[in-house]
Formats: C-alpha cells, sequence, structure tokens
C-alpha cells in the first residue's frame, strides 16, 4: 500500500497528483497529502519510501495528549525504527524517525540515521528523556507543521 493509498477514498487521482506535485516543487525533499478532516499528514523524509512501511520498532516518549505548544494539542510524540540494511562489519544501517501526533495533523521526521549500533531507540529514548530533548522534538515538529499550514 502506498502513502497516497490512504487517501483515495478523500481525494480524487487528479487532487491528490496536483496538491504532491505542488508540495513537490515548494519543498523538493518533502511530501504533503490530506486526509480526513482537512488534517495534515507530512512525512519530512528525502524519500517517503523509506517510511513507508510499518517500522521495525517504536517507543512512545509522550502519549497523555493534555500538553499544548502554539496552539497545537500533542496527542503523541513517537520514535521510530526502520532497517535498511545489516553490514557484516558496522552491523544495521538504522533509520530512526521522530512522529508527532497533533490535533491539526501528524508529522514524520528523520531523527537519526546510521550505523547506530544495536538498541539504537532505547539510547535515544534515554537521551532525549535525560536532556529535555522530548520539547525539542516538539517545538521543531510545531515549526514544521506551522510553515506547512502557511504555504498550503
Amino acid at each position: 500500500m502506498g502513502i497516497y493509498d490512504l487517501c483515495k477514498p478523500i481525494l480524487s487521482i487528479e487532487e491528490r497528483s496536483h496538491r504532491w506535485l505542488k508540495y513537490h516543487l515548494l519543498h523538493a525533499h518533502s511530501v504533503e497529502f490530506y486526509c480526513k478532516d482537512s488534517k495534515m499528514k507530512i512525512i519530512d523524509v528525502s524519500n517517503p519510501l523509506r517510511v513507508n512501511r510499518l517500522p521495525d520498532n517504536s517507543v512512545i516518549l509522550l502519549s497523555q495528549g493534555n500538553y499544548s505548544e502554539h496552539g497545537f494539542k500533542i496527542k503523541k510524540v513517537e520514535l521510530r525504527l526502520y532497517l535498511e540494511k545489516t553490514d557484516e562489519k558496522l552491523g544495521p544501517f538504522s533509520l530512526i524517525t521522530s512522529f508527532v501526533e497533533t490535533d491539526k495533523g501528524t508529522i514524520e521526521m528523520i531523527y537519526e540515521e546510521g550505523y547506530i549500533g544495536l538498541n539504537p531507540l532505547e539510547k535515544i529514548k534515554e537521551f532525549l528523556i535525560l536532556n529535555l530533548g522530548i520539547s525539542g522534538i516538539i517545538l521543531r515538529s510545531i515549526i514544521s507543521l506551522e510553515s506547512y499550514q502557511k504555504s498550503s
């Protein structure tokens, strides 16, 4: 299933193609499309096909849904791990994204990628919790969501 298959019942092929083309021309590295209730779903990854599947692992950093930032109600903050390949000497190549769900839409962005070693999600989760990094992820996501909202 492709990323545009998620919106088939809501948007026609022409509408999806026009929105994708318009957005792709404005932001050559991102893809944006709309689903139910005009909520944004943004995948801010250089090649969205890299995250066009279920993650190999994930960890939820925040899920209470009672935090607000710049007029956005934050419902969930999650780190997602996508294993892409394995090198005999270096180990697994990991793509770690941050996924933030708000009342106005969702955004998934690259947090880290490379040969990070084993159990990278637990290491990054611990680092973020100890260094107030969750608020940085939220603020970065909100800024991107606001930017995408203004340009659409």
